[in-house]
């Protein structure tokens, strides 16, 4: 008996990496796949919590956590980079 590689998933239609940065969103709605991953995890919320506090559908938020999953670490330092940008900026002009 062989093992299968299960087949990549297209999630094209839900995921879209041309804004900010090239950090993956959710296509046409500009929330953060990062965003999502990270809230969904920390409040322990289920998909269909994540959906409605984000106004998404269920099909989207499981887009963005598989995408999440696949491609975490990638991701995670996008984020770090991100927050490193704004901590620099923030200590270079004050906090307004």
């Amino acid at each position: 008996m062989s093992i299968q590689t299960p087949t990549p998933v297209d999630l094209s239609k839900y995921i879209d990496r041309r804004l900010f940065g090239e950090r993956p969103h959710i296509r046409g709605r500009r929330i953060p796949v990062a965003i999502i991953a990270y809230q969904q995890r920390a409040n322990n919320w289920t998909i269909a919590e994540t959906a409605h506090n984000f106004s998404l559908s269920g099909a989207q938020i499981l887009a963005a956590l598989l995408y999440y999953d696949e491609h975490q670490a990638m991701i995670d330092e996008q984020e770090a980079e991100e927050r490193r940008q704004f901590d620099a900026m923030k200590h270079q002009h004050g906090n307004g």
